[in-house]
């Protein structure tokens, strides 16, 4: 039986534009270098000051000792301190400092730029597309997760 090629068009597209938005993101960006993990813990604890570790492994879909490391090397790199959870002094809620709120608002003001630049190189039909594949896509993404949890 022929097998749908589009599931892995998919794939691979997204992959491909996520790799490249990186790849140049990287170059532009100030050192130290952060690797994408390390991205993605930075934008979930400047979007949810005080999160915790575990939930924070959750949200990421990563163990909690993947978490623990990432912390580690963002808090010597000054980007996150650890505070004790007045409930439970076991546990350690996650807050950004100044620095990781600035590098990050670098950073997305650098993607913005990098993504609306390239898009307005596609033509109007491109454009239109893209934009109304967006909900489909967040809505795999939702899938996806939801399998993950």
């Amino acid at each position: 039986m022929e097998q749908d090629p589009f599931p892995d068009e998919l794939a691979d597209a997204l992959i491909g534009v996520q790799r490249l938005i990186r790849r140049r993101l990287r170059r532009e960006m100030p050192d130290p270098r952060l690797r994408g993990a390390e991205v993605e813990l930075l934008r979930l604890v400047v979007g949810q000051p005080g999160i915790g570790i575990s939930e924070a492994a959750k949200d990421l879909l990563l163990a909690s000792n993947s978490v623990s490391t990432l912390v580690n090397q963002l808090s010597r790199q000054g980007y996150l301190v650890r505070e004790t959870d007045p409930a439970d002094r076991r546990a350690a809620r996650l807050v950004p400092t100044p620095a990781a709120e600035e590098r990050l608002a670098t950073w997305r003001r650098l993607r913005t730029e990098l993504v609306r630049d390239q898009v307005a190189r596609l033509d109007t039909q491109d454009r239109e597309a893209l934009a109304a594949a967006l909900p489909a896509l967040h809505r795999l993404t939702g899938l996806l997760r939801e399998e993950e949890s």
